[in-house]
């Protein structure tokens, strides 16, 4: 009689008499048995992708065309507005009145100077005093706009930022950028800055807005910046002062240091009543974006408007959307809100229960998938809650069931044999 051992990964060697074909032929079935269920294979359920992220201040923030909810006696909106992005909100309350694809992230242009300045400003005393090296001017792209910085000659930091905000000079910026650090780390802290202010939108490549692969924000971003800034009172001050005088060459005839006139590229400021700056930019990529801010009534209201038909447009839009929300105050409902930094960002309904901004809600219970047979012989997916064990007898039930099934089969086998062989 020949003896075989039925391999089973139990533990447990069960030896079989191997005497004839039918008996190899069950056993074999029988000691594969516990390796079917002591793994059962879990059947993975069809893959739903999770909802969208929540919007930054508010789910109709992040809806396509225009956002406004006007109760009796609201007036309309301009009807002649051609900004791919912008928006209208309450400096102080951080009330979005009205807005139309304020996430859509576009080309900033020179607009991004806000954040550089909301990034680098607080950093240097006004009066401190800078002399420029030749390689802070190097490096600034072409056709760039300038304030006429000149190499190896001294410089007070607030001439330098009149220069960034009259004149929208990029050697300024660069400047600036080199006494923080250098253009990158002045890059990085701008995007960590964003990021604090929850301006997710925003991917900052240059300091100055120079045009760029991948560099982008939005009107609800660019808000955010002015908003933050205005705060400064030194940002406040430069952004509205209309001209300056700033400092030129040395004169080689006397040796003495000249000086030039410089003005403010913001075209309403002075022209539009109680406006107070903010920013201006223009590319070829960009065309035109502007920010800007304005009081009225003792209410301070911010405009962004990215992207119109032309580049008068931009100036014409913001005026009329400033004019709207101030006739609109206390006769729109807001439609968002312009979140603040550090703020945590409140729970969104994503159609889970418990689910926040975009990340599914949690089981209730840890669980455990298996595969269970249903009536036609087909795996399907069930549920197995991991603290009581379920109505299942769990891996290690199926581990021993494997063992009892196998070793009952074997002994049927041998008293089926005996029997037999007596039968001879």
């Amino acid at each position: 009689m020949e003896w075989r051992t039925a391999g089973v990964r139990t533990g447990y060697r069960l030896l079989v008499p191997i005497r004839s074909k039918l008996a190899r032929l069950i056993v074999a079935p029988a000691a594969a048995l516990p390796l079917l269920y002591a793994a059962p294979a879990a059947v993975a359920a069809p893959f739903e992708p999770p909802p969208p992220p929540a919007a930054i201040g508010g789910e109709r923030l992040g809806l396509p065309g225009v956002q406004v909810d006007p109760l009796a006696g609201a007036p309309a909106l301009p009807g002649d507005l051609t900004g791919q992005s912008w928006i209208v909100a309450d400096a102080a309350s951080g009330e979005v009145l009205a807005a139309g694809n304020p996430h859509l992230r576009l080309a900033p242009a020179s607009t991004l100077k806000i954040l550089f300045a909301d990034t680098v400003l607080p950093k240097f005393d006004r009066n401190a005093v800078h002399k420029v090296a030749p390689e802070e001017i190097q490096g600034i792209g072409a056709g760039s706009s300038l304030v006429g910085i000149k190499e190896d000659l001294d410089y007070r930091v607030e001439d330098l930022w009149r220069g960034v905000f009259l004149s929208s000079g990029n050697d300024a910026v660069h400047v600036l950028a080199h006494m923080n650090g250098g253009v990158q780390q002045t890059v990085a802290e701008m995007q960590a800055r964003a990021e604090a202010l929850q301006a997710r939108d925003t991917k900052v490549v240059s300091p100055d807005g120079y045009d760029s692969d991948g560099q982008v924000s939005s009107a609800y971003d660019l808000t955010l910046f002015a908003r933050a800034g205005l705060r400064n009172p030194d940002f406040r001050m430069y952004c509205a002062t209309r001209d300056a005088m700033f400092p030129g060459a040395v004169d080689r005839n006397t040796g003495q240091r000249g000086s030039f006139g410089i003005a403010n590229t913001d075209r309403l400021l002075g022209k539009y009543p109680g406006l107070i700056g903010v920013k201006n930019g223009f590319t070829t990529n960009a065309g035109s974006t502007f920010v800007g801010a304005a009081e009225r009534d003792g209410r301070t209201l911010l405009v962004t408007v990215m992207h119109p038909s032309s580049y008068q447009k931009v100036y014409d839009e913001t005026a009329a959307l400033l004019d709207w929300g101030f006739a609109a105050a206390g006769k729109v409902k807001p439609v968002g809100r312009l979140v603040e930094e550090g703020e945590t960002a409140a729970p969104t309904p994503t159609g889970q229960a418990g689910g926040a901004a975009g990340v599914p809600a949690p089981p209730p219970h840890p669980t455990t998938p298996s595969a269970v047979p249903d009536a036609t012989g087909a795996a399907r997916a069930t549920t197995v809650r991991a603290e009581d064990g379920g109505n299942g007898p769990g891996p290690v039930g199926w581990i021993v069931g494997g063992v009892v099934l196998t070793a009952g089969g074997a002994g049927g086998l041998l008293l089926l044999n005996r029997r037999r062989a007596a039968a001879r």
